[in-house]
């Protein structure tokens, strides 16, 4: 089979050619997948898609027009490709929906705690000789409420770590998981007690129709003054203006966020030269109270060697005419947004 594979990372082509093991011919794009680069897949069977591409429903018809029978998403997130279309075009989707959910888990905590004990800022003070701690005062994470919102994979990793620093957690999800409920003493409450209660919360769910700005002003009012707040699922699930208001007034005592709503284009590439004109990304920035990365949080090797070695298990089934376990069927997609609509709440990441 003649596969491209979009948005290609420097990070990440070694390991996609290891995976393929010469059996596909594989050619890389640094391009986005967008209405512009569609017609680049004239000629291949399967393209490969990231995050940042754009496989909305004008797309996908041009890819079915250019003959492409397989798309194969490497990563979890689907929110940017438009399945019901594909389907209806007989173009088969398939994710990687578990390359390392400790990558992720393991990247908020982190922040949980490069926030709590102002590492960041000791790190910059130490390196002008200034030793002083007044202003790196943290608090003990033992016995502190915190709060998941989506324990799914990642989010149940999320509450076994947090169990370890012997936090109390709290926790909302449309499916309880009994095994973390039972083991690690998550309680399981709705998403306003979440707010309420919790020093710190912690968000591990997709973007969706009934995620995107879940949190905002509404939601930001119900939170305890003072929390601290960990965005390692998708940008707009936060409503990022509403996030700056809460960060200036000191409702949100500090924010960790490995996505941004308006990333496309910004993370994943060296803008040193060109910096974007963001100004919201720049007030964020200005902040003494945030820490962002960019959108790293699933950056180990581990992570990577799964996701291309996922990647090509889906490509190979299809080119022995076979179904991948991890095809995002039609039936599932409409069942999905049946139960969003019904429950008028978000789903496990």
């Amino acid at each position: 089979m003649k596969i491209l594979i979009y948005s290609t990372k420097d990070f990440e082509r070694e390991y996609l050619i290891v995976a393929n093991e010469n059996l596909h011919v594989v050619n890389f794009s640094r391009e986005l997948l967008s209405e512009s680069t569609a017609n680049r897949a004239i000629g291949y069977d399967v393209i490969s898609v990231f995050a940042g591409d754009d496989a909305s429903a004008p797309i996908i018809k041009k890819l079915n027009h250019a003959g492409i029978r397989g798309i194969a998403i490497r990563g979890v997130g689907y929110d940017n490709v438009d399945i019901v279309k594909a389907k209806e075009l007989g173009i088969r989707v398939a994710n990687v929906p578990e390359y390392s959910p400790y990558a992720v888990a393991e990247h908020a905590a982190g922040m949980i705690l490069a926030l709590n004990r102002k590492l960041i800022l000791a790190d910059q003070q130490v390196h002008k000789h200034n030793y002083k701690i007044d202003n790196l005062i943290g608090f003990d994470l033992n016995r502190k409420k915190v709060g998941i919102i989506g324990t799914g994979r990642i989010g149940s990793v999320m509450a076994k770590i947090l169990y370890g620093f012997g936090c109390w957690v709290l926790a909302y999800d449309i499916k309880p998981d009994k095994y973390i409920e039972d083991h690690y003493g998550v309680f399981y409450t709705n998403l306003q007690t979440v707010c309420n209660e919790s020093d710190i919360i912690t968000i591990h769910t997709p973007l969706n129709e009934q995620t995107r700005y879940m949190v905002n002003k509404e939601l930001i009012d119900k939170m305890k003054p003072g929390v601290i707040l960990i965005n390692t699922s998708r940008g707009a699930v936060v409503k990022t203006e509403d996030i700056v208001d809460a960060l200036k007034t000191g409702r949100i005592a500090g924010l960790g966020m490995d996505v941004y709503e308006k990333e496309n284009r910004i993370f994943f590439f060296d803008r040193s030269a060109n910096p974007p004109q963001d100004e919201m990304l720049k007030e964020l920035m200005s902040l003494p109270n945030v820490l962002i990365t960019p959108h790293q949080a699933f950056a180990t090797k581990d992570a990577i060697i799964n996701i291309a070695t996922t990647t090509f298990y889906n490509i190979n089934c299809w080119a022995e005419n076979k179904n991948s376990e991890n095809e995002l069927p039609l039936a599932e997609t409409r069942l999905v947004k049946t139960i969003m609509r019904k429950n008028h709440s978000q789903f496990s990441y």
